[in-house]
């Protein structure tokens, strides 16, 4: 029979840990634990995996799980949130040539080059070659 050691809990999520059984303590059975502590828990996941957060914590590993998985998508969306709109105001009206290069994240690209003081028509060829990018 082999004699298995404690294994020893980090710092943060004891503190977390102290917080919940205080908190545990002194609401009514199956209390909704408060948003903070779920932010505390998940930032915990992040940093020492789900299960060792959760485990001791008490939590529904699933729920810890979705909301691991939801933080990181809200944050990869902030991430790469890019311009939705650019406006290009010409410093003299009848420009006689403009060149503009258009890259997606996927690596396409598209490049623009004309002559003479009509624009083309921007939100169908950008469309077009969003629609084509997939």
């Amino acid at each position: 029979m082999s004699d298995k050691s404690a294994v020893s809990i980090p710092e943060p999520i004891v503190q977390l840990q102290r917080q919940l059984d205080q908190f545990r303590s002194a609401q009514p059975h199956r209390a909704k634990i408060p948003e903070g502590m779920w932010q505390a828990a998940v930032e915990l996941a992040r940093q020492h995996g789900l299960y060792a957060v959760a485990h001791p914590l008490r939590l529904d590993y699933v729920g810890l799980k979705r909301r691991l998985e939801g933080a990181t998508k809200v944050e990869k969306k902030k991430k790469s949130a890019s311009p939705r709109f650019v406006e290009l105001i010409a410093s003299h009206p009848a420009a006689a040539e403009c060149l503009i290069e258009f890259e997606s994240k996927s690596g396409g690209k598209m490049r623009i080059q004309w002559k003479g003081s009509g624009a083309p028509d921007w939100s169908s060829l950008l469309r077009a070659w969003r629609e084509a990018e997939g």
